[in-house]
C-alpha cells in the first residue's frame, strides 16, 4: 500500500486544506514512510506478547460511594449572579 499526490489532493478537498505542491510532495513521502514502518512492525514477533490496553497498571481512582454532608441551597446561591425562587436563574439556551 501506498500513497499518491491524487490521494493526498482528495483528502486535502475534504479537508478543505490547500498545500504547495511542494508540501504535497512532502505528504506523499511522509505518509509512504510510516506506511513502510507499519508494514514494518507486521514482522516483529508478537507470538508469546500478553496483550495489554495500556503501558501502565490499571488502578481504580474512584472514591468511596458515601454521603457527604453538601452545600445548603442559600451559601450555593449567595454569589449568583441572578437567582429566583431559590434556583439560579441563566438566560434561555435553547430555542
Amino acid at each position: 500500500m501506498s500513497v499518491d499526490k491524487k490521494q493526498v489532493d482528495y483528502v486535502a478537498k475534504l479537508a478543505r486544506l490547500e498545500f504547495s505542491e511542494d508540501e504535497k510532495e512532502k505528504f506523499v513521502q511522509d505518509f509512504n514512510n510510516i506506511l513502510q514502518f507499519v508494514e514494518q512492525l507486521k514482522e516483529v514477533d508478537t507470538e508469546n506478547v500478553e496483550i495489554s490496553i495500556t503501558n501502565y497498571a490499571a488502578f481504580n481512582v474512584l472514591r468511596e460511594d458515601k454521603i457527604e454532608k453538601s452545600m445548603d441551597r442559600e451559601d450555593a446561591l449567595l454569589n449568583a449572579p441572578d437567582k429566583e425562587n431559590g434556583y439560579f436563574k441563566v438566560p434561555k439556551v435553547v430555542e
